[in-house]
């Protein structure tokens, strides 16, 4: 069976489903119930160092319960990993709107690599949808040549690319001016509603874009295909 893939992974499926790239209800209560405990405990009791300590204890949790239901360990050490890094910058500056700054550097980021891939014509998106489905070590000019010399696909991927730098930039714009006023309330309620239900509406929306494209793409190969064969019998 063809493996399934999450997140923006997803995308590379011909099978696309938004609960499947999501991780399903599993993967909304991990994704949401870190940021939601870190935000409740600290709102109710003010004490950083006891809010910091709940919250790893739940990411510890988590971590035990995939290995014991035998997901991959990567996943699950990546999963704890991220939880972590947040709570080692909150504790680190005593700070609790620092928990909500590794999220500030990764959107960052991520604006200015697929900002970068647009400018050279290299379609962050279309990168990463044609690698999943057709992985390369060599000939890398044959396969760029081969999926940006369709327009309609490159612009496709173009325009998901655009979709996912509005979404990084979305959440900057929102919630850096609530971490300078210091808003820690407002700042993790956004949080939560730019993260999870925003990257299910980015990911939809991508996959309207680049749907039609690539299925019309793979009706052509499969032509050229038959009627290669039809020749050599």
């Amino acid at each position: 069976m063809k493996q399934k893939h999450s997140g923006l992974a997803a995308l590379a499926d011909d099978d696309f489903s938004v609960m499947e790239a999501i991780g399903g209800w599993r993967g909304i209560v991990e994704s949401l119930l870190p940021g939601l405990v870190f935000l409740v405990f600290f709102l109710a009791t003010g004490r950083l160092g006891l809010t910091v300590a709940v919250s790893a204890a739940l990411a510890l949790v988590q971590l035990i319960v995939r290995l014991v239901q035998r997901q991959s360990f990567l996943g699950a050490l990546t999963g704890l990993l991220s939880v972590g890094i947040c709570l080692v910058a909150a504790w680190l500056t005593r700070d609790a709107r620092n928990y909500y700054l590794p999220g500030f550097l990764t959107n960052g980021f991520w604006i200015i690599v697929l900002g970068a891939s647009l400018l050279a014509r290299m379609p962050g998106i279309g990168l990463l949808v044609e690698y999943l489905r057709r992985p390369v070590v060599s000939g890398w000019r044959q396969w760029l040549d081969s999926w940006r010399s369709e327009p309609d696909l490159v612009r496709a991927y173009t325009q998901a690319t655009l979709v996912w730098i509005a979404v990084f930039a979305l959440r900057l714009l929102v919630q850096v001016p609530l971490y300078l006023a210091g808003s820690v309330g407002f700042l993790g309620a956004a949080r939560l509603i730019l993260g999870l239900p925003l990257f299910a509406l980015g990911i939809w929306v991508s996959w309207l874009l680049i749907g039609g494209p690539y299925h019309r793409r793979q009706a052509d190969q499969v032509q050229t295909d038959q009627e290669v064969h039809a020749d050599h019998d």
